[in-house]
């Protein structure tokens, strides 16, 4: 308990609350504009916090991710286009209560209740974690490798239409993972003489590229000349109403606010199952156990309530798998990762023993930037429409400036912005042709991890594949991947035999 209270007050350090002030706001804004998303807002901002110390760095990163997922339903509220992939579902109910003249009352169960699924699943995590990391510290080298490679399994499983995509996507991620030096005997592969390709192809500037280049490219690609057009007049369209979120109708959206904070933070512990799996499911429930479920999809406020609940209840549970087994489950959490590794941290059970410290700062961070989240959300209530009007082509321009500037800032290198811009065209590409590049991602980023384990592996039982059917974890592991790869041809089929 005293290590808590240590903590506790030094993220009360106004330069850490600053930090963290300035993460929900910058969050806010990219989460509120379509296509702008919580992954593109870490992926540019995370070169700039390796300037700031740890503590103030990360500050920053939970209150974009957290404040972005929240703000997501802004957008889907108030025009019915999600602000990120997490707000699907919240634009069942929360735009045809606009349309109702409700949007005032459907932006405050937005915050409530959105807040409410963050803290609730951030109060799992500290729960959960230090027992689970007691448990996976046990993992030895066979356990790691099969854990990377089911992380990287769970990504390709639900990777947009086309599972072989993914997996392409993956396999080639794993393979720009070998530019460099061999992990092993630290002899030179892939460099073609190039100095700067010693370390490896550089994780961060390849995230920059293809989620915030990349994405740009492609918004531009696909705008029309209405898209340059001030909207203002389409904003001041939107009626607020005079209803509000009152005690009575918390107490009686408590019980089912609840059940649907407890299904996310076990949807988010999943790899790859994220924010918009996890409303979908909530709502779904949620019309399932209503008295009340024709009103569901027709401005239900029990419809409204699931979907915010479980857009930010799945990130505790994200945190609790990426903290303890050190793997990510999604593009935002792989670049969450990236950030710890920036900082010299390695997520995984060994974080709790070194850096516990660190671990409770996150838990914290999470607690106050979802406390901030909710005074800004109800506070700004009648002025978000405002953010919808922002003309897009100055975005586009200040996201490009970024990048630029936070892949050369990095390693003050010239090459690092190269990568990035390469990264940048791929992506556009891999976004024209439906490939989606959080495999990739992932398989650059557990590459070494993975390669680095089987190798040590294969050392310790003389070249011996025996480790695949002697060990009892990497053998449940081997199971979870077969059910991860096997279940989309299930379903396909299923789908078919209904036809």
């Amino acid at each position: 308990m005293e290590v808590w209270i240590q903590v506790l007050q030094s993220i009360m350090d106004p330069g850490v609350l600053l930090y963290l002030l300035f993460g929900v706001l910058v969050g806010s804004f990219l989460g509120a504009l379509p296509g702008l998303t919580a992954t593109m807002g870490i992926a540019i901002l995370t070169p700039i916090t390796f300037w700031f110390s740890p503590a103030k760095g990360f500050a920053m990163l939970i209150g974009v991710w957290n404040s972005a997922i929240w703000a997501g339903g802004i957008a889907a509220i108030l025009v019915n286009t999600p602000g990120t992939p997490a707000s699907i579902a919240t634009t069942f109910d929360g735009y045809t209560m606009t349309k109702q003249g409700n949007a005032k009352l459907a932006l405050q169960i937005n915050t409530v209740f959105s807040v409410f699924g963050g803290l609730f699943s951030t109060f799992v995590l500290m729960i959960a974690a230090f027992p689970l990391a007691r448990f996976a510290i046990k993992f030895g080298p066979a356990e790691y490798f099969m854990l990377g490679l089911f992380g990287l399994t769970m990504m390709i499983s639900v990777s947009g239409n086309s599972m072989i995509k993914g997996a392409l996507m993956g396999f080639a991620g794993l393979l720009i993972s070998t530019v460099g030096l061999d992990p092993m005997i630290a002899s030179k592969r892939f460099t073609f003489g190039s100095m700067d390709l010693l370390m490896g192809v550089s994780f961060i500037p390849v995230m920059i590229g293809m989620f915030g280049v990349g994405e740009i490219l492609y918004q531009v690609s696909i705008s029309k000349s209405d898209d340059f057009i001030d909207h203002d007049d389409d904003a001041k369209k939107i009626e607020f109403g005079e209803k509000h979120l009152t005690w009575k109708d918390i107490k009686h959206l408590g019980p089912l606010s609840i059940l649907c904070a407890a299904i996310s933070s076990v949807v988010g512990a999943i790899p790859a199952a994220g924010g918009d799996i996890a409303s979908i499911i909530c709502w779904g429930q949620a019309k399932r156990l209503s008295k009340h479920p024709e009103e569901f999809g027709k401005g239900s406020k029990e419809g409204l309530t699931s979907s915010c609940v479980g857009n930010n209840g799945v990130l505790g549970g994200a945190l609790t798998t990426m903290l303890t087994l050190g793997i990510p489950g999604d593009a935002a959490t792989a670049i969450l990762i990236g950030s710890l590794m920036m900082y010299g941290m390695q997520p995984g059970p060994r974080m709790f023993v070194e850096n516990q410290d660190f671990v409770i700062t996150i838990m914290l961070l999470m607690i106050v930037a979802n406390i901030i989240i909710f005074v800004y959300g109800l506070l700004t209530t009648k002025v978000s429409i405002k953010l919808l009007s922002v003309k897009k082509q100055f975005i586009w321009i200040s996201v490009l400036v970024l990048c630029m500037v936070g892949s050369f800032a990095l390693n003050n290198s010239l090459f690092d912005v190269i990568i990035m811009l390469v990264a940048g065209g791929l992506g556009f590409l891999l976004k024209r042709m439906d490939y989606a590049p959080g495999p990739f991602i992932l398989g650059l980023l557990l590459g070494k991890i993975i390669e680095s384990n089987l190798r040590r592996t294969l050392s310790l039982t003389m070249g011996s594949y025996e480790f695949l059917y002697t060990h009892p974890i990497v053998i449940v592991l081997e199971i979870l991947i077969l059910m991860a790869l096997l279940s989309p041809v299930f379903k396909r089929i299923k789908q078919r035999r209904k036809i």
